[in-house]
């Protein structure tokens, strides 16, 4: 009531500034909901994100006067000049195009102010509702730094994307990359993570004329995953099995079986130590039962840290302060392209989007959330302007 009698009391002029501020705040909501929808129609599972690359190059082209181009990975690079400031520095904003399965055909509900999928797929929020904030927010600000925006592709199976870009393309040393889920979430770090390929090779025989000539490759895979600690190992380390792929047929002793294992690490000699770990368990389990074990490891990621007093963190925090919430600096066991942003020399925090559930069905975003994310943005686009 004592809001109402506040507002009751204003002077016209006031009265009037808050109803524009009001119909404006629609508008923009509109225009963001807008943006979002057509994007997520847009299939763009990782390694398919030609066509939604092609739109985004349009889009930004068209609406912002942007200086767009295609790397020789495919990643989409767009530049665009400062407004109102003299800043000459440019600042990164780095974004994914890609999105997890099912992601096709995606069809979004807006329903008391949260969007979400039909039920069918995932809504692809992650990271397409974070694109469309920054399309937004450079679209209805006042001011900005030089931007240098990066769309990743194939984010989500390695960040192979940002691992093949060409650095000498950029000039930015610092960046703010959009890709966690909460909003008050500021992500100075991330993990080692190392992929493990084991493929299992048994004997083949007949299961039911003569099962004692086989050796089972599932059995030694079977074996050797029971051996293994899965989760979380210590505080910042943790192991899973993701896939395993054995037999053809149900009347013979399998001969082949493939083995996918993940490995994450804040630390990256844990991260080294517990994939060779992984490895000495199939090849000693394999041999045990007489079959062979080849293991194959790629560090997707090097874990890369930065200090929570560097500056591009500090203005992370004002801005998620200034919406109203409390800033919540962390270090994650999840990989985002800022690992790779960092190792190339480029200064990078990961900020939030407003995404709840992603990578499942349920996945959805509320409208207020993202007009947030934009808000936070802009804070960014300000502060940074303002600096000599």
């Amino acid at each position: 009531m004592g809001k109402i009698m506040m507002k009751s009391q204003c002077s016209p002029e006031k009265k009037n500034l808050y109803l524009a501020f009001i119909v404006r705040r629609k508008i923009m909501n509109k225009k963001l909901i807008d943006t979002f929808f057509k994007m997520v129609h847009i299939n763009s599972e990782s390694g398919e994100e030609k066509e939604f690359i092609s739109y985004l190059k349009d889009l930004f082209t068209k609406e912002l006067k942007a200086k767009c181009s295609i790397d020789n990975y495919s990643n989409l690079i767009v530049k665009i000049p400062a407004k109102n400031t003299t800043r000459t520095e440019p600042v990164l904003f780095g974004l994914h195009a890609d999105t997890v399965k099912p992601g096709k055909n995606i069809e979004p509900i807006l329903k008391d102010g949260i969007i979400r999928s039909k039920g069918e797929t995932i809504l692809g929020a992650d990271d397409k509702a974070g694109i469309a904030e920054l399309f937004e927010a450079i679209r209805t600000t006042e001011q900005h730094p030089p931007l240098e925006i990066v769309v990743s592709r194939e984010e989500e199976v390695g960040l192979k994307g940002s691992k093949n870009i060409d650095i000498s393309l950029l000039d930015s040393k610092i960046g703010f990359l959009i890709d966690m889920d909460a909003l008050d979430a500021i992500v100075i770090g991330g993990p080692s993570y190392m992929s493990i390929d084991v493929d299992i090779t048994g004997k083949a025989a007949h299961a039911g004329m003569e099962p004692e000539k086989g050796i089972s490759s599932i059995k030694a895979a079977s074996y050797a995953i029971s051996m293994l600690k899965e989760g979380w190992i210590d505080e910042e380390t943790t192991v899973n099995v993701g896939i395993i792929k054995g037999g053809q047929i149900l009347n013979a002793v399998p001969e082949k079986t493939d083995v996918k294992i993940e490995c994450r690490s804040q630390s990256h000699e844990k991260c080294l130590r517990q994939s060779n770990l992984i490895k000495e368990v199939f090849l000693i389990a394999a041999k045990t039962i007489g079959a062979q074990a080849e293991v194959k490891m790629e560090l997707l990621i090097k874990a890369s840290h930065i200090s929570e007093d560097a500056e591009v963190v500090k203005v992370a925090k004002r801005a998620v302060s200034s919406v109203g919430l409390k800033p919540n600096v962390r270090i994650i066991c999840g990989g985002t392209d800022a690992s790779n942003y960092n190792a190339k020399g480029i200064e990078t925090v990961v900020i939030g989007m407003g995404v709840k559930a992603e990578h499942t069905k349920e996945e959805n975003i509320a409208v207020e959330d993202m007009q947030k994310a934009v808000d936070i943005i802009q804070y960014i686009f300000k502060e940074l302007s303002e600096e000599s």
